[in-house]
């Protein structure tokens, strides 16, 4: 394939410009944003086209030099769940196609999407472009739907189906982990051939450790605090719900560990936790747990790398994660962490040496990994020692170079079935 000069990056539901850690703001939104400035910063064009959310926002916008983000009016501006875009789908593929043939034949040399809806749209532009398409899931909706959160609602059929079409379409697919890789082939039966991994990446530049003592100072957090710290969206499918039981368990067992326990969540609601955003406060007063609870909002990623850098430990507590960035920052930046041992969760920490690896969702068994993290300085230590150099196996300039390679691939594996037919 010859040199790529334009990309269309499809981000539907979700923009780029939006704070990750509320509403569906998350890893994906990172993603989309670090890969498209790394491939700026190797002379590639890159448009974003992603869903408006507010009126005030430019029909165009500039993330950074050589990133383009398209605001296309697709629907109200707000109210619409995740669950109701597909009724927008057409309105949004239409003034996709709309922007590029305003453009000279040949505009965009090739299109990436980012989740399913976005993979329908560019399915369509794809064969429309006569240019590959490369598709990133991000989530996998039987994935979901087989490691439920308690009360947690499935994902409809529709999802289901319109994955199955999306994993057909594209020329190439691109899992974030060997694990996934086996998922697509396996639940949704992709041809492995089109089956590419590249691992997400971390900013070492934002995420690194700082003096532990003056990040503590900035946030008001005593210096000999014992800190356990949940970053991401509060919704059933992250689980912070899971830490604070595990939290209460740990006070039952070592009560004497009240007076130095800190508990920041720092997100806001998301997805089903936007219809109970008062749930995860209550559950902290059930447990009698309030007073070592902090609920801080989202905060921007420089800000948050020092959250990480005050922690003693950050739990990643979650029912499934495609990768799992919080653990990546987390570790780059210094912090031991206790994960869910699920999804790329696995291949982000590694137990024992990184962080902990917790095989089940029971608070007890939660307690007992955080018991000698929170008690053994020295071992808390070597862990933090071990995510330091876990972290440096991840970098978005890897991501950027191997997704250039994956569109490589993609023209060439769309030239030979075009010329099979």
């Amino acid at each position: 394939m010859e040199r790529i000069r334009r990309l269309a990056m499809i981000s539907l539901h979700t923009s780029p410009l939006d704070q990750p850690g509320t509403g569906d703001a998350g890893g994906m939104n990172v993603y989309v944003v670090e890969v498209a400035r790394r491939l700026a910063a190797r002379g590639i064009e890159v448009d974003i086209f992603t869903r408006a959310t507010r009126s005030a926002l430019d029909p165009v916008a500039e993330l950074t030099d050589g990133v383009l983000v398209h605001n296309v009016h697709a629907g109200p501006f707000e109210g619409l769940t995740k669950n109701e875009l597909p009724g927008q789908l057409c309105v949004f593929a239409r003034e996709v196609l709309r922007t590029e043939a305003a453009q000279p034949l040949g505009h965009y040399d090739v299109v990436h999407s980012h989740y399913w809806l976005s993979g329908q749209v560019g399915a369509l532009a794809r064969d429309r472009w006569g240019v590959p398409l490369v598709h990133s899931m991000h989530t996998m909706a039987k994935v979901k739907n087989d490691a439920l959160a308690t009360g947690d609602a499935p994902e409809p059929e529709g999802r289901v189906i319109g994955e199955e079409q999306v994993v057909d379409a594209a020329d190439v697919l691109v899992a974030n982990t060997d694990l996934e890789a086996k998922q697509l082939i396996n639940l949704y039966d992709a041809e492995p051939g089109r089956v590419e991994v590249v691992h997400p990446g971390v900013d070492a530049a934002v995420f690194r450790p700082v003096d532990q003592a003056t990040a503590r100072a900035e946030r008001g957090i005593p210096a000999d605090a014992l800190v356990l710290l949940f970053a991401g969206r509060i919704q059933p499918l992250k689980a912070p719900d899971v830490l604070l039981h595990a939290v209460a368990a740990l006070l039952r067992r070592r009560p004497e560990l009240r007076r130095r326990l800190v508990v920041p969540v720092v997100g806001g609601p998301s997805g089903s936790g936007l219809e109970r955003p008062t749930a995860l406060a209550n559950l902290a007063d059930d447990l009698g747990i309030a007073d070592v609870v902090r609920f801080v909002p989202p905060v921007p990623q420089r800000e948050l790398a020092g959250w990480y850098s005050a922690a003693t430990l950050v739990a990643v507590p979650s029912y499934n994660e495609s990768f799992g960035l919080v653990a990546v920052e987390a570790q780059a930046s210094g912090a031991p962490v206790v994960a869910a041992a699920v999804g790329g969760l696995t291949t982000v920490v590694r137990h024992g040496h990184s962080g902990l690896l917790v095989d089940t969702h029971d608070p007890d068994d939660w307690a007992r990994a955080l018991e000698p993290v929170v008690l053994d300085p020295g071992y808390r230590d070597r862990l933090a020692a071990g995510a330091l150099a876990q972290a440096e196996l991840f970098s978005w300039d890897a991501t950027a170079e191997q997704t250039l390679d994956v569109y490589a691939r993609a023209g060439s594996l769309m030239k030979e079935a075009t010329a099979a037919r």
